[in-house]
This record gives C-alpha cells, structure tokens and sequence, in this order.
C-alpha cells in the first residue's frame, strides 16, 4: 500500500536565520523538495530588529528581507506548525496537529529559548523573557500600564529591554548580579565605561544583586521585585534577560544524542545519519579553533547554514567559521569584538594593549601571543572597524606590530567620524613593551 504522507526531501526545522539561509543555499544548488516549519511565524524575519519595532523605528514588515511571495516562487514549501514528536526511525515528525510528515533529510534548526530563573517564582502577569516575536506583543501589551520596569541579567538581550524601555520614558531598574554592566562579556574598563553611560541615560543600574521573590497584586501582576540585598524595586513590568539556552522542545524522546544542545560532529551531523542541526540549537561535539561548542548569535548561524547545504548538495563541507565575530549596541555605543580577547590579559598566553578616549565612549583593546607576538583579536568600543581586514589578518596569522602599523586601514568610516586609529599610542605602547 502506497505511503499517502507528505514527502519531502529535506525538512527544516525553524525558519530563523540558520533555517533560511540554509534553505535558500539548498535552493541555489538543487531542485529537490523543502519544507521549512516553524510555529512562530509564516515567514523569515531579523529577529535582531524586534527592540527596533517597539522603539517605533521599524515596523514588522520592515524586518522580512524577502516579499512573502519569494517563497513560492523559489518552491520552498513553508508550514506553520509546532513540531511536537521527532520519528528518527520513521523518518518522520509529527506536528501539534497530529499530522505526520516525512523527510529524506531533517535539520534542526531551532535556535533558542529564554533561561528560566533559577531558584525563584517567575509565575505571575508582566514577568517575561524577551526572545520570540510573541514577547515582543507580551510586552507591547503591558507597556502602556507600566510606569517602572525591573530588567534582571547584564548581557546584551537586558541592555536591549532597557533602552526599549527607556525610549518609552519607562523607568528602568537593572538588576545586575555583578560589580558592573558586561561583567561575562567585556574586560573591566569597557564593563565600567558603559556601566558609566548607562547611569548616565538615567538607568538605574543596582550591581552585585539578583532577584529574591517576585511581588504578585490580587490578580497576579507583578508589583515589585525584592533583592537578595533586601531592596524592593516598584514595578509594573520585568524582563528576564539571563541568558538563552537551545530550544530542545519536542527532541528528548527521540534517538537523536543531545547534551545542552544537539550535538553534532563537524559536518553538522547528529549521530543519526541523515538528521542534521543548525544555529543555537547545535552543540559541536569538537568545536573549531577558538570556537565554543554553543553560539547563539546571528554570525554562526548563518555560516552553518551556508555551510551545510554544501553537504546536503553533494560537497561534503566540515564547519569551519573562521575568526569568531560578534557585534551589538549599547544605547549608542557600538560593540564589535574579533578573534580571541579574554576578559583578562593572561600571563603565559594573551596579552593586551589597550587605549580609552578620556572624554568620550571609545576604547579598543589588543590581544596578542606574548611568545609568538601573533594578533589574537581585537575588541573595540564606539569605533566601527572593517570586518573584512581584521578577518583576513587574523586568518594569516599577522604579528601584532603589523597590525599596529596598519590599524588605521581598518577605520570604516574616517570621513564621517573621527579617526581615533591614527592617533590611539598602540606604537608607544610596544616599543616600550619591547625595551623591558
């Protein structure tokens, strides 16, 4: 008896930047059968543009790069759905809905989840995390009641709801359990100097502290936060910003091998040999150099997809990033980091120069091998640096004298902002270095 159940050749699980990009590479090379499936929303959307919807610069649409109609048109079939059951040896999942559909080839690709606070109740109205598309509407519908905010967790999803909050004239309390803003992201001068600029902006920032318990009115809205300090921060809204871990929602009963993530080798491949996964919801079992086994940010999910649909397309292709990259913005203070910068420098290992502006929200700092002077990386503050130098030099293996001598090449926009690279004292710095 014929099988009656959608067929398709590949299925992808999620449709967030890893998702798309790997379909539409698969749709560069082959003619074979896509479904993308995502339960969040019909069509691919920069997830990275949310805050800049609820600050009123952009609208929803302006953040899907593609007309809903490229779809169709490049035949990749899209689904929304909720994957509930993973059939490994059916080659086969099942939606929400109870239907089945079946694969010759399954990747996962989706992506990642808000943490959940350890320890303490977060059950109550106007606490919530702030990741998928239906978080932004959560919030959106309880910024109109909300007077004072409480956002808990320094990293980069916090600084986000609090400059969203800000630009509403919301008050905002960040709870940060550190001594300053950034404290697992940045070195101590950078953490201070934008810790510095966000007190400024009128953020009130309480370091060294973490939420106790959640204070809930009749209806179970919040009313306020109590600090392990003994603080009580009033408050109509928080947003939990601790960090976000793989979405793993529908995988632990199957076969498919997971840790934090879902593990998979250096062709993205899971221990089953046609289910693969992408984006924040791999784990790479052994990372590349200078790699972490988990990265949820936008860069690598991306370079994954690229990367596998080589695979899928006949050129076997081992994962292979390159120099690690990042970017975001601090209220108005750009962050870019490249290659290897350790919050510290380290005595045998890495060391760094650094230069700060002593009026204004700049800084970059240098990391090189102390044995080999090889250029290990470059963090940089309120100046925007080409991608494309850093990237190649680090792919040679340039010395940090090098570098040194070339840095103002690397400026992106010298005739729109001031070149602090060709007057920053990197050559001071190591011609005193290397007189010691």
């Amino acid at each position: 008896m014929q099988d009656s159940r959608p067929h398709y050749t590949f299925i992808i699980i999620g449709n967030g930047i890893a998702g798309t990009t790997l379909a539409r590479q698969i749709r560069k090379r082959s003619t074979e059968s896509i479904l993308i499936v995502s339960e969040e929303t019909p069509y691919f959307f920069s997830r990275t543009a949310l805050m800049y919807i609820f600050m009123g610069h952009l609208r929803f649409e302006d953040t899907q790069p593609y007309e809903n109609t490229f779809w169709a048109k490049n035949d990749i079939a899209l689904l929304q759905a909720r994957v509930t059951t993973l059939l490994p040896a059916k080659n086969s999942i099942i939606l929400a809905s109870g239907e089945t559909i079946s694969y010759s080839t399954l990747i996962l690709a989706t992506g990642s989840k808000p943490k959940i606070l350890p320890n303490v109740n977060t059950q109550g109205e106007a606490i919530q995390g702030f990741y998928h598309k239906w978080d932004l509407e959560n919030l959106e519908q309880w910024a109109a009641t909300t007077q004072q905010a409480v956002v808990v967790g320094g990293g980069l999803i916090g600084v986000e709801l609090a400059e969203m909050l800000h630009s509403r004239k919301i008050e905002v309390h960040f709870l940060i359990r550190d001594a300053y803003f950034g404290a697992h992201l940045l070195p101590t001068e950078e953490g201070q100097m934008v810790t510095k600029h966000l007190q400024k902006h009128g953020i009130h920032l309480h370091l060294n502290d973490r939420p106790e318990q959640f204070i809930l009115d009749d209806i179970q809205r919040v009313q306020g936060v109590k600090t392990k300090r003994g603080i009580k921060l009033h408050c109509q809204w928080v947003g939990l910003s601790i960090g976000v871990s793989p979405n793993l929602d529908g995988f632990q009963d199957s076969t498919v091998i997971i840790n934090k993530g879902v593990v998979v080798d250096e062709y993205l491949k899971t221990n089953i040999d046609n289910i693969y996964a992408i984006g924040d919801c791999a784990e790479m079992a052994v990372p590349p150099s200078g790699r972490k086994k988990i990265e949820p940010v936008w860069y690598s999910g991306r370079a994954m997809g690229e990367t596998l649909a080589q695979t899928l397309c006949g050129n076997p292709t081992v994962y292979d990033p390159g120099p690690w990259f990042n970017s975001a913005k601090f209220f108005d203070i750009e962050y870019q980091t490249y290659g290897q910068v350790s919050l510290q420098p380290q005595a045998e290992k890495e060391h760094h120069l650094f230069w700060q502006h002593r009026q204004k929200n700049c800084s970059l700092r240098l990391a090189y091998d102390p044995k080999t002077k090889r250029f290990l990386g470059v963090l940089a503050l309120g100046i925007r640096l080409r991608h494309t130098h850093l990237d190649r030099w680090l792919r040679r293996e340039k010395s940090i004298a090098f570098v040194i001598k070339h840095l103002s090449e690397v400026s992106f926009d010298p005739e729109l902002t001031t070149d602090y690279l060709k007057t920053m004292p990197f050559h001071a710095q190591w011609e005193a270095l290397q007189k010691k």
